[in-house]
């Protein structure tokens, strides 16, 4: 899962690189591995800043005033299967043919088909892990199928119709051509989110803005957006600065990732017509009427959990719905340091671990003597949820409850959230009460599946299904056979390397006498041609 944005403004004298840089702060959650902006100026020279670390990492007010043009592209990177190398950072670019830079959200699940067609038949060097410069280079290679001096709408439409035939998977992709104009297009399944905006200005010109999510809109004050539907493509042309949509592969169903509304996405987001904030509230609905039925009823339930407690952040609204759907207390148990990342998509297991104690503190005061219901998003590897519980009764709870908002995940996700390898997962071939005891809980309640679905469908009634493999192994997409185990090779590979990298680094502090923590950056410059 990564968060991906590109602008391209009215006004060509100015630097859309400052609001590039506002839009990955607001989809930072999406992303803490990598960041990068590639803008396009003049004569259609691009220019990039990217690298490993958080946004606030990466860029700094000198590097900004070196992205020039009113044109770019942004890409924060949560690591997959592949490696977190430097090299893996968006957005990516190919400087043939016409100079196209891409971000890429997603996964693709036929990743080892296209790097062989990509060598043995197009013949283009692919020099990183990443499916999403598989992607950009069938991309490329599609396009060069012209054999045109300069290309036109119709030509990348039909470009674009090639990438849906070859690639398989979800992505929802914001790019551009070198001095021609900003592109967008997302998956056939509508898998990963993409929506498209425009803002009026004061002299009446407008600029269009699109990113993974609706908040990012919002915040650039843009008056109107939609999302960009399952086999759309968008091309903006900087010439007349107007979008063209175009359906350049059928529909093959509208199944947005659940996941998104589950735990990835931000409350204040409006994805595919679904409120991400009451979504989950109609998640806390659903879960609590499951909880009263395991309890035997309302008042049993009553007599042995005394309050309910949410792990901040992303179960706080679905825990508060559920309090007062119960008639429980609702109190804030745990304490939450801000500047810790997410633990869930945090690279390495071990830092996960380490960093849980670090990014959360149970208040004795609210545990101490209490019968506890804790509320969660969802149970992946076990290991967060085992320390919880673990904290909670450090702190002095009696009895320890746990309550997912999703059901149990016992599946891989091969769409771009690398949960775990299958046999990772604490639900793996466990039933309720054995993931209880895993993560040392008195009780563990999931939500059904149906239910989660219901939650959702009620914000939109037009969508009637969602991607949930990860809890029923049925992919909307299928796999390939091998495909599971190539991602469990790639992953087993790429842990291999990163130790490397972690034991060279270490030896380089120690011989340097640095140890003071530093992004790795790449600041570089592409001369390209120019579009007139």
């Amino acid at each position: 899962m990564c968060g991906i944005c590109g602008i391209l403004l009215a006004d060509q004298t100015t630097m859309c690189a400052s609001q590039l840089l506002e839009s990955l702060h607001f989809l930072q959650h999406r992303g803490q591995d990598a960041a990068g902006i590639v803008t396009c100026g003049p004569r259609g020279r691009l220019y990039q800043c990217k690298g490993n670390g958080m946004v606030r990492d990466v860029f700094n007010e000198q590097r900004l005033l070196g992205l020039i043009g009113n044109m770019g592209v942004g890409h924060l990177r949560y690591p997959t299967a592949g490696s977190s190398a430097n090299s893996e950072a968006q957005p990516f670019y190919v400087n043939s043919p016409y100079g196209i830079v891409l971000s890429h959200n997603g996964n693709l699940i036929n990743a080892p088909a296209l790097r062989r067609y990509l060598d043995q038949d197009a013949h283009r060097h692919i020099n990183t892990d990443s499916d999403s410069e598989l992607l950009l280079n069938v991309f490329a290679s599609e396009l060069e199928k012209t054999n045109k001096f300069r290309v036109n709408e119709e030509d990348i439409f039909t470009a674009l119709a090639g990438v849906f035939r070859e690639c398989q998977g979800a992505f929802a992709c914001v790019g551009m051509l070198a001095g021609f104009g900003l592109i967008g297009f997302r998956d056939a399944n509508g898998i990963r989110p993409l929506v498209i905006g425009e803002r009026v200005n004061a002299d009446a010109s407008v600029d269009h803005v699109m990113a993974s999510e609706s908040v990012v809109l919002k915040a650039l004050g843009c008056q109107k957006w939609t999302d960009l539907l399952p086999g759309q493509a968008v091309i903006i042309l900087k010439a007349t600065m107007k979008p063209v949509i175009r359906q350049v592969a059928p529909m093959l169903s509208y199944t947005p990732d659940i996941f998104e509304y589950v735990y990835f996405a931000r409350p204040d987001s409006v994805m595919d017509g679904i409120s991400v904030y009451r979504s989950r509230l109609a998640m806390g609905d659903k879960l609590a009427a499951n909880i009263v039925r395991r309890f035997g009823g309302i008042e049993n339930l009553k007599k042995q959990v005394d309050v309910v407690v949410p792990v901040p952040d992303t179960s706080r609204n679905a825990a508060l719905q559920l309090s007062f759907t119960l008639g429980l207390i609702y109190r804030e148990g745990f304490v939450k340091n801000r500047y810790v990342g997410r633990t869930f998509i945090m690279p390495d297991q071990q830092v996960r671990r380490s960093s849980v104690r670090t990014k959360l503190n149970a208040m004795e005061l609210e545990f101490r003597g209490r019968n506890v219901l804790i509320v969660d998003d969802s149970i992946v590897r076990g290991t967060t949820s085992k320390e919880i519980v673990q904290m909670a009764r450090e702190a002095g709870a009696k009895n320890v409850y746990v309550a997912s908002c999703a059901p149990p995940i016992r599946h891989n996700h091969i769409y771009g959230i690398d949960l775990a390898d299958t046999k990772e997962l604490v639900a793996y071939s466990r039933t309720e009460a054995d993931v209880a005891a895993a993560i040392g809980a008195d009780d563990v309640i999931y939500q059904t599946l149906p239910d989660l679905i219901a939650a959702c469908v009620e914000e939109n009634p037009n969508i009637k299904e969602f991607e949930v493999g990860v809890f029923n192994g049925e992919y909307v997409t299928g796999v390939e056979n091998g495909y599971l185990e190539h991602l469990e090779e790639t992953r087993f590979q790429n842990a291999r390397l990163k130790k490397l990298e972690k034991k060279a680094t270490s030896m380089a502090i120690g011989v340097n006498g640095d140890g003071e923590g530093k992004a790795e950056v790449d600041i570089g410059l592409y001369n390209t041609g120019d579009y007139r």
